[in-house]
């Protein structure tokens, strides 16, 4: 296994773990004190925007700003489970955790295997997901439904292509060429929905539930669907 390179001290980080822990201590702030995760749950998505409106068009100062509310989330919660019965982990295990998880996830850097191309990463970090997510039942386990719809049909179409509902290498039903015409595309077809009294964004979750239904029928009937040996 390669050794992990000597980690630099991070005392602008401890202070701010110092900070939140004070405010949340008796004799603190009184609002941070009652939170709780379920409380936060509106900042940590409100401040997740921010910080991809902060990657697409912000300053540097910007950026630095976004990460650090979300980076004090992550922050709060944990100072909050390290106060709750039949939780009682801390920032320290959180990043234990996830050191663990990518070290893992990385055979071809930290081990034997290898991957000289980003399709091989991709192709060993699905083989040692499966491993570690092998009580799962599903392609369409661990998705998470409450995603914005246009990043939800992204997620859901990628695994009806694993297990082969829909064909990967199917040609193309609208012919875009970048980004920028495809945004101007969605953006009339939003357009279109609104003149004629349409709702885009439940259209597409209407539609959305239709792959899943599809998806989890294509699993429950593996043989007449086709799909026998075709997942991830």
């Amino acid at each position: 296994m390669t050794d992990l390179p000597t980690s630099p001290p991070h005392p602008k980080l401890d202070e701010l773990i110092a900070v939140l822990a004070r405010l949340r201590a008796p004799g603190g702030c009184a609002w941070d004190a009652e939170q709780t995760h379920e409380s936060l749950v509106q900042y940590l998505i409100e401040e997740t925007y921010e910080l991809v409106d902060a990657i697409e068009g912000g300053s540097r100062e910007e950026l630095i700003e976004e990460l650090g509310d979300v980076l004090y989330q992550v922050i709060f919660h944990s100072d909050i489970a390290s106060a709750s019965e039949g939780e009682r982990f801390d920032i320290d295990d959180v990043a234990a955790h996830m050191t663990a998880k990518m070290i893992g996830r990385h055979p071809h850097v930290f081990g034997d295997t290898v991957a000289e191309t980003a399709e091989d990463v991709i192709a060993v970090w699905d083989d040692v997901k499966a491993v570690e997510k092998s009580h799962r039942t599903s392609v369409l386990d661990g998705i998470p439904l409450g995603m914005p719809s246009l990043a939800l049909a992204d997620k859901l179409i990628g695994r009806a292509q694993k297990i082969g509902v829909i064909e990967a290498d199917a040609p193309a039903v609208i012919g875009v060429s970048d980004e920028g015409e495809l945004g101007g595309l969605l953006l009339a077809i939003v357009a279109s929905a609104k003149a004629n009294g349409l709702d885009a964004e439940r259209a597409l979750r209407v539609t959305l539930r239709g792959l899943q239904d599809e998806i989890r029928e294509a699993e429950a009937d593996p043989f007449d669907a086709g799909i026998i040996g075709t997942a991830g």
